[in-house]
């Protein structure tokens, strides 16, 4: 069973910096990738940042240099570091952790962290 439980959503000042946290119940290894997508009203989820098992990492165009992804291995925890937030950050940002099983790729998904920044 996949658990995902983000945490670290609130409201926050045009400029300012929140970081989320999104922790498994498994070995965060046994994960293709784990990341962020995010999802404003009347929009469709977009992807924001993953991070590969080995480490590579991708981000959405409209969050590159200022959110940071990265993970613990021993708390089995990714993070987003979210800086320099601007009013079109306003989401709320799901966990997702994709597993492999043979040729199939799963998505996991969290219930999702609201993000507002407004001033």
């Amino acid at each position: 069973q996949v658990q995902l439980v983000e945490s670290g959503g609130g409201l926050v000042q045009p400029g300012g910096s929140l970081r989320l946290s999104c922790a498994t119940s498994r070995n965060i290894l046994s994960y293709h990738a784990m990341g962020w997508y995010r999802q404003a009203p009347g929009k469709q989820r977009e992807l924001v940042a993953h991070i590969t098992r080995d480490d590579s990492t991708k981000y959405g165009d409209s969050v590159k240099g200022r959110f940071t992804i990265s993970r613990d291995n021993v708390k089995n925890t990714v993070y987003l570091q979210l800086d320099s937030l601007k009013p079109e950050d306003t989401a709320v940002y799901y966990c997702n952790a994709k597993m492999s099983a043979g040729p199939t790729m799963y998505d996991y998904w969290g219930q999702g962290t609201q993000v507002t920044v407004s001033s």
